[in-house]
């Protein structure tokens, strides 16, 4: 999973290949958290990339500089398309849940109410605690 560039001495620079289907590499995991933890380690994997292209930049030639930054380029660009589709994902999630809390209050009003003043009851002397 590693992608070596070239250097004008004898030494690598190890950076990982986006080897993930689809999107970024969000979409290879199922639920909302196996996309938050794979887009985590992409960043890391990422940010691994980005030192050790640092560390070796002096060694490498104009060619091959280039081919390094637009590689990352595309991994940026990538995660950030997969970001907005998890933004938007969580979005959809949290106005479904929004609608069906609105939903319950409308249909069981009295209910809502003592719920409510439970939760304000438990907040409360979990604060008071504090």
């Amino acid at each position: 999973m590693e992608t070596n560039y070239p250097s004008t001495g004898t030494e690598t620079t190890g950076l990982h290949r986006d080897t993930s289907p689809g999107t970024g590499g969000a979409g290879s995991t199922t639920g909302m958290g196996g996309k938050a933890l794979r887009m985590r380690e992409e960043l890391s994997n990422l940010k691994s990339d980005l030192d050790a292209l640092m560390s070796h930049a002096s060694t490498l030639n104009e060619n091959e500089l280039r081919e390094a930054r637009d590689r990352i380029l595309a991994r940026v660009s990538s995660m950030r398309y997969a970001a907005r589709g998890f933004a938007e994902q969580a979005g959809r999630q949290f106005s479904q849940g929004r609608d069906i809390t609105a939903d319950y209050v409308r249909d069981k009003p009295l209910q809502s109410v003592a719920i409510a003043a439970g939760v304000g009851l438990l907040v409360g002397t979990i604060l008071r605690r504090s």
